[in-house]
């Protein structure tokens, strides 16, 4: 089976040992993953802030990149919705406003394409024990995107609670948003701030060593809030009591390759 991984802007730029995570968690599972390296930003950040039309090229660029894949993978819940949801919708518009079909036809063919990576490995290639050994405390917070819009359900916490020795515990109001919300954390930030607060209190509560997440956005909003909270964190060679983690990270951890420290 082959793949193209859809790496985001993100994990591109902040956080690349997440793309190699999933590369390297896919082959280990048989799989062939390709990376396009034509594929650029998907245009949510433009869309979310009301640049509908400007996020029009990028949505072209992003079919034609990952044309004549059957699999799209990507580690991100908010832009597995965004190729899946909203570009549809960007298609249909611009048909609609009389300025040609082509955007809603390369939305249509890519859209049913396009897979979270959680959502790839229980749904297409029917597993839930990857192989992993993280032997460490972990809680899970699921993003806003990825209940509400993909729906991944206990997909996740499933994949989560068959690695080999990692203790997954439950995180207290863990369908409540962390405050992220892309432009909504630039727009809104005392209450965004707020918000993460809480969610942080909720997983100090917990006892885990890792909060994990699918989607990294919220996961840098997280840590961040967590590095001002906890300063000492910066001190080499200081452990922190509480760490954030792609869930993709401690799939592809194993005996011989433990996930990397953030």
């Amino acid at each position: 089976m082959r793949v193209a991984l859809f790496v985001t802007c993100v994990n591109d730029a902040l956080y690349p040992s997440t793309g190699v995570a999933v590369v390297r968690l896919l082959e280990r599972l048989g799989v062939e993953v390709d990376f396009p390296a034509a594929q650029t930003c998907c245009g949510q950040p433009q869309y979310n802030t009301g640049y509908r039309y400007e996020t029009e090229p990028l949505l072209r660029r992003t079919a034609a990149a990952f044309a004549g894949y059957p699999y799209v993978v990507t580690p991100s819940g908010s832009c597995a919705a965004m190729l899946r949801e909203h570009y549809p919708r960007i298609g249909r518009r611009a048909a609609a406003e009389g300025r040609g079909n082509d955007l809603a036809e390369l939305a249509e063919q890519l859209a049913p394409r396009v897979y979270e990576l959680t959502e790839f490995l229980v749904d297409v290639l029917g597993v839930t024990d990857v192989g992993a050994y993280f032997p460490h405390t972990v809680t899970y917070h699921p993003s806003c995107h990825g209940l509400r819009s993909l729906r991944l359900g206990d997909r996740p916490r499933r994949l989560l609670a068959a690695v080999r020795g990692l203790e997954l515990v439950e995180l207290p109001g863990a369908e409540e948003c962390c405050g992220f919300g892309g432009t909504f954390a630039v727009k809104n930030p005392d209450v965004s701030a707020a918000m993460g607060a809480d969610k942080l209190r909720h997983a100090r509560a917990t006892g885990a060593a890792v909060l994990c997440g699918a989607d990294n956005s919220c996961l840098t909003h997280l840590d961040g809030m967590l590095r001002r909270q906890d300063p000492h964190v910066h001190t080499p060679g200081t452990l922190r009591p509480l760490r954030t983690l792609h869930i993709a990270e401690i799939l592809a951890a194993t005996d011989e390759e433990e996930a990397p420290a953030r």
